[in-house]
């Protein structure tokens, strides 16, 4: 077991794990792989981004330990894992965050000893955004690492994420399926993927009531983390050859199967990729081919949500809620 010198120095190399009971369920015809991200330190795939952006900003002499305050907008995973770097190298941390996001997130960066500031719900992403650029304005040595216009967010999943996934497939990878957030791990991905094998297929995943990048739309959602409501610039649309829009039940009503049937708790974003996948792998041109996720976050920050604490009858529309079937498969061999 490595011996590390600080917490999020143990991030990255995350787990490829195989699904079982949902693909049969579904009648797929490829297999699909989640990367487990939320076995990061903080539990998401924003370990990665937050860990890289802080010490690139050192290494250029933007921010000083003991002396910068750091601002940044956030849904919630990134403000976690800053806030976890953060307290660790002695910085101050503000984060503001639309009040619409789970109380879970709000009481984890609390507990890391970061200040959050909460703006209307209704804002989305854009209103959190605003005001952390207006308290950077008027606060002395502050800074912002502003993660949806920082190329080391693609960056490090170029360096990372991209080549775990390369080398755990042995490249026998044909799809590669992500929720678009800031779009840092759909770039920084898509664009090794892309490079090693073009016929690999980068696909997007948006909230189908607010596809900003796919249909210029925005509005109200409940995938939380996913669809800011405008075109992030670090967002790569070239390596994209398609982008699926998942409902709010669609991707919750999948994220509980998770739990209940494959035991893997995770996120409301990761519900939506896996959706997405499920569609994808029931193609008959996918027969054989492999897919690669991204689970992104872990399912204990979203427990006050309607995917955990809602009532049987907010997927009254979704039959898979109810498939009782047996699913699991017999264990192929792998790469």
């Amino acid at each position: 077991m490595p011996l590390y010198d600080d917490l999020a120095a143990s991030g990255g190399k995350t787990p490829l794990v195989r699904l079982h009971r949902l693909p049969m369920a579904n009648k797929c015809v490829a297999y699909l792989f989640g990367k487990q991200e939320y076995m990061n330190p903080t539990s998401s795939v924003k370990d990665r981004i937050a860990k890289a952006m802080l010490q690139t900003a050192e290494f250029e002499g933007s921010i000083y330990p003991n002396h910068t305050t750091l601002v940044e907008p956030t849904s919630g995973n990134t403000g976690i894992g800053l806030a976890m770097i953060a307290a660790f190298h002695n910085y101050e941390l503000i984060l503001t965050m639309p009040d619409s996001m789970t109380i879970e997130r709000r009481g984890i960066i609390r507990a890391y000893g970061a200040k959050l500031q909460l703006t209307p719900g209704i804002d989305g992403m854009i209103g959190a955004i605003n005001l952390a650029e207006e308290i950077v304005e008027v606060l002395p040595n502050s800074y912002s690492l502003q993660q949806f216009t920082n190329p080391t967010n693609p960056d490090v999943h170029a360096a990372t994420t991209a080549e775990e996934i390369w080398a755990d497939t042995n490249g026998q990878i044909d799809c590669f399926i992500c929720a678009i957030g800031t779009g840092g791990t759909i770039t920084g991905c898509g664009r090794v993927l892309k490079a090693r094998n073009p016929d690999i297929k980068i696909i997007g995943v948006e909230p189908a009531t607010s596809p900003f990048v796919s249909k210029g739309i925005r509005g109200v959602h409940g995938l939380q983390g996913i669809g800011a409501g405008f075109m992030p610039d670090v967002l790569d649309q070239s390596i994209m050859d398609e982008i699926i829009t998942i409902t709010d039940q669609e991707a919750m009503g999948i994220g509980r199967l998770l739990s209940f049937k494959e035991g893997l708790f995770i996120g409301i974003s990761s519900g939506a990729t896996v959706a997405a996948a499920l569609q994808v792998g029931s193609r008959l041109e996918m027969k054989g081919k492999n897919l690669v996720v991204i689970l992104a976050s872990s399912g204990e920050r979203y427990l006050s949500s309607p995917m955990f604490n809602g009532s049987d009858e907010y997927y009254g529309n979704f039959p898979m809620f109810s498939n009782s079937q047996d699913c699991s498969s017999s264990g192929a061999e792998l790469f």
